[in-house]
């Protein structure tokens, strides 16, 4: 995470679900972008077409602290270079945080929670892929691998630090590799990376299986579980400049998988069938990404941890960071030998990035770490809405309010 590229797992392995494809979804391109101009968000003004919020005021478990840490990071100063985004002021983001704050303080719940927020609050709606609001919801996860700080026979597949020669400008973006001369090029593709070995000596951490490498990467953060079982924590430092690339589509038209096959799990049996073939289809994606490690839970994009189901990732270039957010959509329960899908609603905060995600359609829910997590991420690929709650103007005070209610936390940004 943390720009960690917060790519879902449905990512890694294709642009697409079997199951999820209706003749009317194949036509949506969900990673359409924005015409000149427009923005990403649209106010409801007609009252009837305002979600109802009840259910998801039903449960407000883990909310409090998700809109605490999105206070934090907005007393940041530097959070304010991102303001006005969709014509929304930094102060009204702030204000509307800790409104909502005191309102969960205030015990209200289920009906009077959705009257509050109906009175007091403003929805606005994502345009979506079509102009229409239609938003693709995939998952990504924290993944735990057994590692080790030291190469061995067991452990060969290094986690890299991030390059001294890699250029980022002011905001994070990567500009590319520096060269003796100063002059900037792109970085090499990630292929070209591994098999020249200009990363020698920057290792961070081993893993024992080159897939895993890759899903690591491809995720952005993970938990290495050291010798001796303590969990260490690898976070997002940088990525290549390279766009990303699924590995999965190529599977299928290769014939390795089929469409009804296709799963996070079946790539990961397939790679432990067939190792040699690891290099082959990794390679087709050019993105590389670099790590440190990471005290902690893990963090996105803006430097705060992020919370299973509180947490999603969109397009930063568009949508307001740190922002009160309410999703509706089809997510996967598990049901201990199993998965269910069930329809969901709830508030969750725009906290992390997807390198990926670069369009209105597109949104990540974090789903949390380990196995369970992974199997639940691997299962999310469904359309919803996404709609983002801003404290009416009228009631917004000519100056940010105060924000000691936000834990002590601190970090540096990843983007």
């Amino acid at each position: 995470m943390k720009a960690k590229i917060a790519l879902s797992v449905l990512l890694l392995i294709s642009t697409f679900v079997v199951g999820c494809k209706t003749k009317p979804q194949e036509k949506l391109q969900y990673d359409k972008q924005l015409l000149p101009g427009q923005n990403a968000l649209r106010k409801i003004t007609n009252p009837a077409d305002i979600p109802d919020f009840t259910q998801a005021c039903m449960d407000t478990s883990a909310l409090k602290d998700a809109i605490n840490r999105s206070i934090n990071y907005l007393s940041k100063p530097s959070s304010q270079k991102f303001y006005p985004s969709n014509g929304i002021a930094h102060k009204r983001v702030v204000a509307s945080l800790t409104t909502f704050a005191g309102m969960l303080d205030s015990g209200l719940r289920g009906p009077q929670l959705n009257t509050a927020i109906r009175d007091k609050f403003d929805v606005y709606i994502s345009v979506g892929c079509d102009d229409n609001g239609t938003v693709l919801f995939t998952g990504y996860y924290t993944p735990i691998f057994d590692g080790s700080p030291v190469q061995t026979d067991k452990f060969r597949y290094p986690l890299y630090t991030q390059p001294d020669d890699l250029v980022k400008g002011l905001n994070g973006e990567i500009l590319g590799r520096k060269g003796a001369g100063g002059q900037v090029t792109p970085y090499p593709p990630a292929a070209e990376i591994e098999s020249s070995g200009m990363l020698k000596g920057k290792e961070l951490v081993w893993l024992g299986n080159p897939f895993e490498a890759y899903i690591a990467r491809v995720q952005g953060s993970a938990k290495i579980r050291m010798p001796g079982g303590a969990l260490k924590g690898v976070g997002y430092a940088a990525n290549s400049g390279q766009e990303y690339k699924s590995i999965g589509k190529q599977m299928v038209a290769d014939g390795v998988l089929s469409e009804s096959q296709l799963s996070l799990s079946a790539m990961i049996e397939y790679f432990r069938l067939h190792p040699e073939q690891v290099s082959k289809y990794t390679s087709m994606n050019p993105r590389f990404v670099f790590f440190r490690f990471e005290e902690g839970p893990p963090r996105g994009s803006l430097n705060e941890p992020v919370t299973p189901l509180r947490t999603i990732a969109t397009d930063k270039s568009i949508f307001p960071r740190g922002a009160l957010t309410f999703i509706s959509t089809t997510l996967p329960r598990d049901m201990g030998s199993s998965t269910v899908q069930e329809s969901y609603t709830g508030f969750a905060l725009d906290q992390d990035t997807g390198g990926a995600i670069r369009a209105p359609g597109r949104c990540d829910v974090y789903v949390g770490q380990g196995d369970t997590a992974g199997r639940l991420a691997g299962q999310t690929y469904k359309e919803g809405k996404l709609y983002y709650l801003f404290l009416k103007e009228d009631l917004v005070a000519p100056t940010s309010p105060p924000m000691s209610s936000a834990p002590n936390t601190s970090g540096q940004n990843q983007k």
